[in-house]
Parts: structure tokens; C-alpha cells; sequence
């Protein structure tokens, strides 16, 4: 930086004395600033660099000294534009005691243009993202070396660990004082580790530490699906990984002496730990301090530690303070639940001998804090009272973190908001104690999503096309009505459903239904109400012109009530069921019992369900479990002991229907890794009847086998898929009309998401199943059981639903045919 030229000539003024000015370092002279000219910009505003400077008309100052020195150094630290900034003596006063000075500044050239050289275009993108590169900003040394640290660490990242990066500049043609900056990027190879080698490892497995890396990892069979791309700072991190594994079994000293990363190739790494693993301690004595509210025994009994364990620290710390999956009880989660919400335990090593160690727990209980503000934001569509209902966090209850964990599952599960979202720690909920008063305030930060369905769709089916029309709005709300604005398209944000649909092939075919469920009839307590309404009929004409005479009605109602219970825990739900439905056959020759009458089915239907999943569409966690029993009155009973039912009309015989039928489904999901999800389900029906010299009930039973999904059913049965068959395949049979009265199944699911959205949600599955049908419960075994294996994949999109394909290969004969591939299409969410 030249700060003051040795000699400057000045011109002849009345004012000014005409001779050369000559500035001595060794000498120099104190001036009185007479004016001072700003040379050089162009863009910014003289006033504001002359008061970085410290410089003012009519002050007085000595040049040159290191005030003026430390004023122009402001100016080239605060105003990063300048490539040197110099300050001259233009001239003197005639008296030689005032000076009038000139600050020149040159100013840095400005970037007209960036580009990447060597970079595709999406990352591109990225790359811009990160660099924040604007058009119009000063170059500098720095811009330049840091956007290049950018670029490094970008592909750094992706693996490509030799990325280089040029950096080149051309002075722009048409702008002046602007250059074009281009980034001229040779990525390299994409480096892989091929090998890794351990040594000194005598007590812990080379397959133990090479699982605990999860992002380093080499060729060997059980790294199959790991990333193979080398990254340091996913490298750190499984290093500090691995050490843990060394502290599970109790070697609190191991440490890994040295790395040695070496090139195989110019794309392939190897690498080599030397592990000095130390010796192995156990715990001894485990001592609590400052425990009131629960005595060490009940500490001891949670801890789960006994004297003589090896001292596993990481083991202790989730005993302690929890692990995130919340699949057992901690220390800390007990204070928790009872409000105390500012406990904190520390674990402290008070006494190491040999190879024992004394642990000492160290608590600060604190107070019980209760909930004070607890409020909801995001919900744009979705009225707050629906959303805060389904609370357990409520103001003035004391805190607790399963309520809390409770709330925000029960947010996941409405089916109104993005699970993913409200489930994030960073995005869905935020916890902000006050530990003054001795309260917390819970936000509950949530994210709407379409929820409503619509289905156009069409097939060709008996000869003929089928066409579909169904709406379902399923945060519908009746309330609003009359509301004047809330038609956009229909009044919605009170979490009802109301759902019509239409099916129809012309003449021959036609189906419609209606649906209405109120999830808190009362507003209070989650008393559900659903009411449905259904019709279909079914002639003998094909074409128009053919005679609709025959033909056959199946129309019906039901309604159903469905409560919370609080024992044995609040997850259960207890719902009853009243539905009438009835058969009208006119001239129908077709599959059926009889061809004229009419046969009613009165019906009771009580269930007790569970379900505790973490959400909706792609549960992690969690529990279904149905119980139900479906019995109409026992018609049989009030008629003559010597009814002679085999010499009885079908019409008369079935002209009131009566069974009973017994229901079992549960399902349990368990997360294995990461997103990685084991489904495990088993069903179990049986429909039963009172009167054996009347038989069983040729209605509501179960049709086994194929894709689940229903077409044309006659006798109201119940659908139950099994893949790797053909629909319907595995159901007995008795004079032409199925008779499955007994069935059951089994099935395991793998499960691993795509991706997991608001708009759309993407799992691909593969799958095991068994399960059969009998005609007589006589006759059940449940390992008689027809086995299929295969993949599928499942695409949600809220407008439409659920919709997958699997692939299913059936391993057992069927009527003398092996299963085989069979391809199944799924439309709706399978139970």
C-alpha cells in the first residue's frame, strides 16, 4: 500500500506556494488539512470514505503518522473494494502550514460473469447455492480461495477426493474495471475404499467394527448395500464410531494408534487401523446422590447394571438418558413423566481400581413443571380445535414427556399434516422451559397437506367398460355450510369425511355409496360416528337392448359409534355397529341360491381395536390390533324344534340371515435401520353358525387368494388377498358358490422408502405370505397354509390414494397348479 509519495510538485496559486513538497518519515510536519480530494471511485460516496478515514477540512494532523496510517487502513478493511489506496500532498499553503491532500483509490475489478467449466448442470446449481456468487461483486484473493475451498468440499463430499479446481479470470471487453471469472473443475475419480484391515482388535470382531461404520465401508459381502465413496468427514465421525464398539465391551482406553489411508489404485483406497484396545474394566459399586423422588433401588431396577458387568459406557448413557427409539424405560424419561423436567444425572467415576470402576449418579431433580402456552401454528386449512384435541399437552398439566411424544404421534396420524414434518425435531415441535417459573411452553409447529381423494378411472371387465367416479374430502366440515367463502371447492378444516362413489357399465351394472364420519360427535370426548349408505344392481343386460328384468338389489345402511377407552390403556377403541342390509332377486338364474325373494341381513357388530403407530402412510413403529365380533339375532331359535330344513326353499331358509363372525388382525411394525422397516402381520376369521341342522350362512364369509381387491361380490364376503394366486384361488367351494367360513393368514413385509413427502410417498417391499381357506372349522389347520414370496413397490398420492403393483410367486399347488408369478395391482391401503 503506498500511504505517501516522497515528492510531489504542486502548481502556482495566489494561495499556494509553488515549490516542491518534500515528506520526511525521519521528519514530520504537523498541517492543517485546507482540502481533500477522493480520486478513483466510482460507485460509492466520497463523504462515507472520508469518514472511515478519520480525515477532516480544518483539522490538524501530522504526515506521516500512524493515526493517518491506521485511518487508511479502515477504509481497505471496511470497504473490501479497493486494491490500493494512496494519500498525496497535492500542495502547501503560501505560509506552508495548511496542506491540500488527495486520497486515490483504485478500485477492485467487479465480476460481470460467472461459469463452471467441467460441472454439470444440476450441480450447477448446487454449487451456486453454497458459493453465493453475485454478479457485480469485487473481486478479491479471498472470494477467489474460499469458493474454491467450496468446490473441493462439494465433490469432496461426493467423493471425489482429487477434485482440482483452476480458477481463471478474463478481463471483460465490453464493461470496464469487470473480468469474467470461470471455474475450471477437473473432479478426478470417484475414490472408493476397496480394503480395510484391523489390527490389535483381539476382543472385539473385525465384523462388529466394520457394521459400526456406516459410511465407510468396503468389498467385503456384508457392506453389499453401504456407500463405498470415501468422505473425510463421514471417515471421522466412523472412527468415533468404532471406538464405541470398543466402549460396549467395556474398553473405556482403546484408541486407535494409527490410520494409514494408501491408494490401490489412482480410484481405490485401502486403509489400516492399528488399535491399541487397553484393557478391559467392569463395573463395581453404583452409588446415587440427590435422589428424593425414587429410592436407588427403583433407580437400580431401570438402570438394569449389576456389579461385575463390563463396563459398557454407551450402554449407560442410554439407560440414563435414552436412546431416541423409546423402546425401553431410562432414568431420565422416569423423572419426566412425572413433570420433572429440569432433572439432569451425570455418571462420575469416583474410584477406578484395577480394572473396576465405582460410579457415582450424581442427580439434580429440580421442580415439576407444568405446560403453560401451548400453541399451534401452520394449520392454514385444518381448524385449531381439530388439532388441539387430538393434545394430550395440555395448560396446567404437569409435564411429561410421554404425553408430549403421545401429542406429536397423534399429530403424525391425522392424516391432515406431513408426518415427516411433525415428527422433526428442527421443524415439527419446539420445547422452551423456563426455568425461573418453572413452566414449558410447547409449539407444535405443523405442515397441511392435500388429503382429499378424487377417482376417475376405467376398465374392461365381463365384456364390457367400467366406469369409476368417486370423491372422497376427508377433512370435510359440516359446520361451515352456509359459510360464505368456505365453497373452495367444499367447506373443509373440521376432520370429517364425506366420501360418494359411483360405478356403472351402462345397463348391466351400477353401484353407489355414500359415507359420513364425524371423528368427535360431541366435541369434547373422540366419540366417532360413521353413517353409510350403499347400492348396487346387477341385470342380465349386457347390452342396451337387452331385457333388465332380471336382475338383482343389494342395498343396505349402517351406523356406528366408536369411543376412547382409558384402560387398559387410551390407544384402545371400543366401536359398535348396527347395519341392515338386504338381497332382492327378480328372475335371477345366475350363481345364486334363489332366483325370486328376498333376504334380509340384521346385524350387530362390537370390536375393540388398538393402534399405536407413529403415522398413517408409512408407520416406523407401532401396533394394530382388531378384535371384533359381528352376530345377527339368532333367527333359528324361535322356530320349531322338527324344522325340516333340508326339505325347506332357499328363499325361506336364508330369508332372514343368521350367523356370527369372529375377526382377529394384527399387525406390528418394527424399525430395524435407519428407514428400514419389518411388518409383521396375522389374520385369523371364522364365521360361525347357531343351528347345525341349518348349516352355515351362505353370506358374509371369506373369498382367499389374489389381489384383495373386490369386483362383482353377490353374497357380501369379505376379501382377502394373498399374493403369489389368482383371486379367489384358495377359497373352497360347494355346489358352484364359494364357501371359505374359515380362514387365515400370515405375512412379513421389508420395507424401504424412496421417498417420503408431503405430495407423494414411495416404498419399495418385499414380502413373505401364507394363508388358506376351509370350508368347516372342523376341517382348519394352520399349517395347511399356501406360501408365496415376492417384491412390490407402493406409491401414494393424495389425490388418488395408495396405489402398488407387487410380483408374487405361489410355491403350493392349487387344484393341481402351482401358483406361479403372478402379478397383482393394489388401490387402497390393504389391512
Amino acid at each position: 500500500m503506498l500511504l505517501f509519495p516522497v515528492l510531489v510538485f504542486a502548481q502556482e496559486t495566489p494561495e499556494k506556494k509553488t515549490e516542491d513538497v518534500v515528506v520526511s518519515y525521519e521528519k514530520p510536519q504537523r498541517y492543517v488539512i485546507g482540502g481533500i480530494e477522493v480520486t478513483g471511485i466510482k460507485y460509492l460516496n466520497p463523504e462515507q470514505i472520508l469518514s472511515l478515514s478519520g480525515l477532516q477540512v480544518g483539522a490538524s494532523v501530522v504526515l506521516p503518522s500512524m493515526e493517518v496510517s491506521d485511518g487508511l487502513r479502515r477504509i481497505s478493511l471496511q470497504q473490501a473494494y479497493f486494491s490500493s489506496i494512496g494519500l498525496y500532498i497535492d500542495s502547501l499553503s503560501a505560509r506552508r502550514d495548511t496542506a491540500y491532500l488527495r486520497l486515490d483509490l483504485q478500485q477492485r475489478p467487479r465480476v460481470s460473469r460467472w461459469t463452471f467449466k467441467g460441472v454439470k448442470n444440476s450441480e450447477q446449481s448446487d454449487l451456486r447455492d453454497r458459493m453465493n456468487l453475485k454478479r457485480g461483486a469485487a473481486i478479491s484473493e479471498y472470494m477467489i480461495r474460499s469458493n474454491e475451498k467450496v468446490i473441493k468440499d462439494y465433490y469432496k463430499e461426493k467423493g471425489y477426493i482429487k477434485a482440482d479446481v483452476k480458477v481463471i479470470q478474463r478481463r471483460d471487453s465490453l464493461i470496464s474495471n469487470a473480468v469474467q471469472v470461470l471455474f475450471d473443475v477437473d473432479r478426478g475419480p470417484k475414490v472408493k475404499v476397496r480394503t480395510m484391515t484391523f489390527e490389535g482388535n483381539d476382543n472385539v470382531s473385525e465384523g462388529k467394527l466394520v457394521a459400526a461404520m456406516k459410511k465407510t465401508s468396503d468389498r467385503r459381502l456384508r457392506s453389499l448395500f453401504k456407500p463405498k465413496k470415501f468422505i473425510e468427514k463421514e471417515y471421522e465421525k466412523d472412527k468415533a464410531a468404532m471406538l464405541q464398539v470398543f466402549s460396549e465391551a467395556g474398553f473405556r482406553d482403546a484408541r486407535i494408534v494409527k490410520d494409514s489411508i494408501y491408494y490401490i489404485s489412482p480410484d481405490r483406497l485401502g486403509i489400516h487401523f492399528v488399535i491399541d484396545e487397553g484393557q478391559r474394566y467392569y463395573f463395581r459399586n453404583i452409588s446415587w446422590t440427590g435422589n428424593s423422588l425414587y429410592t436407588a433401588e427403583d433407580l437400580n431396577s431401570v438402570l438394569r447394571i449389576a456389579k461385575g458387568d463390563v463396563y459398557d459406557v454407551v450402554t449407560l448413557q442410554k439407560r440414563l438418558h435414552g436412546d431416541g427409539r423409546k423402546t425401553e424405560m431410562d432414568v431420565s424419561s422416569l423423572y419426566r413423566d412425572q413433570g420433572y423436567l429440569f432433572f439432569n444425572v451425570t455418571p462420575v467415576e469416583v474410584n477406578i481400581d484395577k480394572d473396576s470402576v465405582d460410579i457415582e449418579m450424581r442427580i439434580i431433580e429440580g421442580k415439576p413443571a407444568t405446560f403453560n402456552n401451548i400453541i399451534i401454528s401452520g394449520n392454514t386449512i385444518t381448524n385449531e380445535r381439530v388439532v388441539r384435541r387430538q393434545l394430550f399437552t395440555r395448560p396446567g398439566y404437569l409435564y411429561s414427556q410421554s404425553l408430549l411424544e403421545r401429542s406429536i404421534r397423534e399429530i403424525s396420524s391425522m392424516g391432515h399434516f406431513d408426518p415427516e414434518h411433525a415428527m422433526d425435531p428442527a421443524k415439527g415441535f419446539s420445547v422452551i422451559p423456563n426455568s425461573k417459573n418453572n413452566t414449558v411452553d410447547i409449539t407444535y409447529n405443523v405442515a397441511e397437506k392435500p388429503n382429499s381423494q378424487l377417482e376417475l378411472s376405467g376398465g374392461w371387465g365381463n365384456n364390457s367398460f367400467v366406469g369409476t367416479v368417486g370423491v372422497s374430502f376427508n377433512n370435510f366440515s359440516a359446520r361451515r355450510l352456509f359459510e360464505k367463502g368456505a365453497w373452495r371447492p367444499v367447506p373443509l378444516g373440521d376432520a370429517q369425511v364425506l366420501s360418494f362413489r359411483f360405478q356403472t357399465n351402462g345397463t348391466y351394472y351400477t353401484a353407489l355409496s355414500a359415507n359420513f364420519m364425524e371423528p368427535w360427535l360431541f366435541g369434547k370426548k373422540p366419540t366417532s360416528l360413521n353413517v353409510t349408505g350403499y347400492y348396487s344392481r346387477q341385470t342380465n343386460s349386457y347390452y342396451l337392448y337387452q331385457n333388465t328384468d332380471e336382475y338383482f338389489e343389494v342395498y343396505g345402511v349402517a351406523a356406528g359409534l366408536g369411543s376412547r377407552l382409558k384402560w387398559p390403556d387410551n390407544y384402545f377403541v371400543l366401536y359398535h355397529e348396527l347395519s341392515w342390509q338386504t338381497y332382492n332377486l327378480h328372475d335371477w338364474n345366475y350363481n345364486f341360491l334363489f332366483s325370486n325373494g328376498v333376504s334380509h341381513n340384521l346385524s350387530y357388530k362390537i370390536s375393540l381395536n388398538r393402534t399405536s403407530t407413529d403415522q398413517m402412510i408409512y408407520p416406523r413403529e407401532g401396533s394394530e390390533f382388531v378384535l371384533s365380533l359381528q352376530l345377527t339375532p339368532p333367527y333359528s331359535a324361535f322356530r320349531p324344534a322338527d324344522t325340516d330344513y333340508k326339505n325347506m326353499s332357499d328363499q325361506n331358509k336364508y330369508r332372514w340371515i343368521e350367523y356370527h363372525k369372529w375377526t382377529f388382525k394384527g399387525t406390528l411394525y418394527t424399525k430395524i435401520i435407519g428407514d428400514l422397516v419389518l411388518m409383521t402381520r396375522a389374520q385369523f376369521g371364522y364365521l360361525g353358525s347357531y343351528d347345525r341342522n341349518l348349516g352355515y350362512s351362505p353370506f358374509e364369509g371369506y373369498q382367499v387368494g389374489g389381489d384383495g381387491m373386490s369386483g362383482y361380490n353377490s353374497y357380501g364376503a369379505e376379501i382377502i388377498g394373498l399374493r403369489g394366486y389368482e383371486n379367489y384361488s384358495l377359497t373352497p367351494t360347494e355346489n358352484g358358490i364359494y364357501a371359505g367360513r374359515v380362514y387365515d393368514k400370515f405375512s412379513l413385509e421389508l420395507r424401504y422408502p424412496l421417498m417420503l413427502q408431503p405430495t407423494s410417498t414411495i416404498f419399495f417391499l418385499a414380502f413373505l405370505e401364507g394363508g388358506n381357506a376351509w370350508a368347516d372349522i372342523r376341517d382348519f389347520n394352520p399349517f395347511e397354509i399356501k406360501r408365496s414370496a415376492g417384491l412390490g413397490v407402493r406409491i401414494f398420492l393424495p389425490m388418488i390414494g395408495m396405489l402398488g403393483i407387487d410380483l408374487g410367486y405361489g410355491f403350493d399347488h392349487v387344484n393341481g397348479t402351482i401358483g406361479g408369478w403372478q402379478p397383482h395391482f393394489v388401490i387402497g391401503q390393504q389391512f
